[in-house]
C-alpha cells in the first residue's frame, strides 16, 4: 500500500480519536470523575465494592475518606487468592493475567492483575495513541511501510491454576492481535523467549534482514542490542543497518544517561525520541509533540488519579489531592485506581507537573529509589541532571550506576557512594567527583545545605566498575533483559554492598 493511502488511513484514525482527546484536554476535571463513577459502578458488586459500599460513594471526598491508600503488600493477600483462581474480590471480570514487576531487584517479586479492560481500554488504546500522535506531528513518516523492532520480556504459567504471569512487555505480545505481529520484528516466539543471551542472538538473526523503521523498548537492554547489531554487521551506525530508522520509542527509565550513546549509534538529526510512561499497573502518559521533555497525561485510559505532595509523603499529615489541585513544578508521589481492580494503589513513582493546560509531566523517580538519610532529598532527576551536565563537561559516557548512603559512625560525618560503569571514562575521576558534588549542589539546595562546610554530608566517594559489572549483578539474580532495571538511588547500602564486592 503506497504511503499516502497508509498514513491517510492513519491520520483518519488519528481524527476520530483526536475528537475524544479534546474532551479531556478540555473538561479534565469532568473526564476524571466520570472515569471514578465508571469504575466504581462496574466494581459495586465485587468484594471490595461491598465492603466499602461503592454504591453510596457520591464524590471524590467521600471516596478519599473512606477508601485506604494501599501499598501491594497490603493487597498481595486478595491478588493472592485471584491466583489462586478466586474472581470478583477487586475487579468484576475474570483476571487471567498478571504483569511480574520488576520495579525493584528484589527477589520478591510483585504480581499486578491485568484484565480484559486494562489490555484493551489503557494498553492496546495507549499503543495506537502514541501511533497516531507521532503520525500527526510527522506527516511524511514511513513509519507503515516497514516493521518495528520491539524488546519485551518473557512468559512463564504459572502451573498451579493456569494463570498467566510475566513481564508487561511479554503479556501485550501474546495477546496483540495478528496485524500487530506482522508489523513487528522478531516474531512472538522469538521475543517471548525466556533466556536473555540466546534470545539476543535470536533476534538479531530474525531482525537484520528486516525493514525496521521504529525501536520500542527500554533504553538500556536496547542499547545492548543495537550494540551487538553494530558488532555482528560490522557496521558503524545503525542507519548502515535499517536505513529508514525513524524513531525510537522508550520508557522504563530515564533516557537521560543513554542520550548520548544513541546519538553516537543513531546520527542523523531528523531521527526521533519519543518517550512514554507505563508500568505493569497501567499506561499513564505519552510524549505528544517531536524534541518534547515532557509527556501528556492520559486521562481516559480507566485510571483515575491521585496525588501525594513529597514534602508529606509518608508522614502523619500525609494528604492526597486530586488532578485539578496539583500544583506545576511541585514533587508528587502517584496514587491511582484502575480498571483491573487496583484501589488508591500507591504505584512507588514521582512525577512532577510542568503545566496545567494541558496536563503535562515529568517522571522523577521512585519513592524507595532517593536518598534522604541526611535530609537530602536527592531524587533520581537531580541525580541524571548532574550526570548529563558532568558528562558534557568532562566528554566521560556513563553505561550504569547507583548510588547508596555512608552512614554516619561515630563522630565522621556522612557521605553518598556512588559506583559508575563507564563507557568511556573520564580522564580524572577526582576531577570528575568534585563536579558531580557541584553539580547537585546546584541542583537541590538541600544537598546543598547538608555539604555547606561538610556540615553533614562530606564530598561524595565515587568508585569506578569494571566492565560489564552491572550485568553480571542482574545476571546473578536471574534479571537480564526485558523490563529489569538497575536501581539508581537508596537509602539502603545493600544494593552498593553487593556490587563493591562483585567489583573486587
Amino acid at each position: 500500500m503506497p504511503i499516502p493511502i497508509i498514513n491517510s488511513v492513519a491520520s483518519w484514525l488519528l481524527r476520530k480519536r483526536y475528537h475524544q482527546i479534546e474532551l479531556f484536554l478540555k473538561y479534565p476535571e469532568e473526564v476524571q470523575q466520570e472515569v471514578l463513577r465508571q469504575l466504581m459502578d462496574i466494581a459495586s458488586e465485587t468484594e471490595i465494592g461491598r465492603k466499602y459500599d461503592f454504591e453510596s460513594i457520591e464524590n471524590y471526598k467521600s471516596f478519599a475518606e473512606r477508601i485506604p491508600l494501599v501499598s501491594y503488600e497490603e493487597i498481595e493477600p486478595m491478588i493472592e487468592r485471584t491466583r489462586r483462581g478466586e474472581q470478583n474480590l477487586f475487579w468484576p471480570t475474570s483476571i487471567k493475567w498478571f504483569a511480574k514487576s520488576s520495579g525493584t531487584t528484589n527477589a520478591k517479586s510483585k504480581f499486578i492483575p491485568v484484565s480484559d479492560e486494562a489490555l484493551e481500554d489503557c494498553h492496546y488504546k495507549s499503543a495506537k495513541d502514541l501511533l497516531c500522535l507521532y503520525l500527526n506531528n510527522n506527516e511524511n513518516s514511513q513509519l507503515f511501510l516497514g516493521k518495528s523492532l520491539r524488546l519485551g520480556g518473557s512468559k512463564q504459567l504459572y502451573e498451579d491454576n493456569g494463570s498467566v504471569f510475566g513481564d508487561l512487555s511479554a503479556i501485550l505480545i501474546d495477546n496483540m492481535p495478528f496485524w500487530a505481529e506482522l508489523s513487528s520484528t522478531p516474531s512472538n516466539r522469538v521475543s517471548l523467549m525466556g533466556e536473555w543471551e540466546t534470545k539476543l542472538g535470536a533476534i538479531i538473526e530474525e531482525s537484520i534482514q528486516e525493514n525496521v523503521t521504529s525501536l520500542a523498548g527500554v533504553p538500556s537492554w536496547m542499547l545492548v542490542l543495537l550494540n551487538q547489531v553494530l558488532e555482528d554487521t560490522g557496521k558503524s551506525h545503525l542507519f548502515q543497518v535499517w536505513e529508514n530508522l525513524e524513531v525510537y520509542f522508550h520508557g522504563g527509565v530515564s533516557f537521560q544517561p543513554y542520550k548520548e550513546q544513541y546519538r553516537k549509534i543513531l546520527p542523523r538529526k531528523s531521527f526521533n525520541y519519543y518517550e512514554i510512561y507505563n508500568a505493569s499497573e497501567g499506561f499513564f502518559a505519552i510524549q505528544d509533540r517531536n524534541n518534547a521533555d515532557d509527556l501528556l497525561l492520559m486521562l481516559d485510559y480507566g485510571i483515575f488519579y491521585e496525588f501525594i505532595p513529597m514534602e508529606v509523603y509518608g508522614m502523619q499529615e500525609q494528604k492526597t489531592i486530586p488532578l485539578w489541585e496539583v500544583e506545576v513544578q511541585k514533587n508528587y508521589a502517584i496514587v491511582i485506581t484502575t480498571n483491573a481492580g487496583l484501589w488508591r494503589y500507591k504505584i512507588g513513582d514521582t512525577i512532577r507537573f510542568t503545566s496545567k493546560n494541558p496536563y503535562r509531566i515529568r517522571i522523577t523517580g521512585r519513592t524507595k529509589h532517593h536518598i534522604n538519610v541526611f535530609g537530602e532529598e536527592l531524587i533520581i532527576e537531580n541525580a541524571e541532571e548532574a550526570l548529563k551536565s558532568i558528562c558534557l563537561k568532562t566528554g566521560a559516557e556513563i553505561k550504569d550506576y547507583t548510588v547508596g548512603p555512608i552512614f554516619m559512625v561515630d563522630r565522621e560525618k556522612g557521605a553518598h557512594e556512588w559506583i559508575i560503569e563507564f563507557r568511556k571514562p573520564p580522564k580524572e575521576i577526582d576531577y570528575f567527583t568534585e563536579f558531580l558534588d557541584n553539580a547537585l549542589k546546584s541542583l537541590n539546595s538541600d544537598y546543598e545545605a547538608k555539604r555547606y562546610n561538610n556540615i553533614t554530608l562530606k564530598m561524595p566517594k565515587v568508585h569506578i566498575a569494571r566492565e560489564n559489572l552491572f550485568y553480571d549483578w542482574l545476571k546473578s539474580k536471574n534479571k537480564l533483559g526485558g523490563q529489569h532495571k538497575i536501581p539508581r538511588l537508596s537509602n539502603e547500602r545493600n544494593y552498593i554492598d553487593e556490587l563493591l564486592q562483585m567489583n573486587k
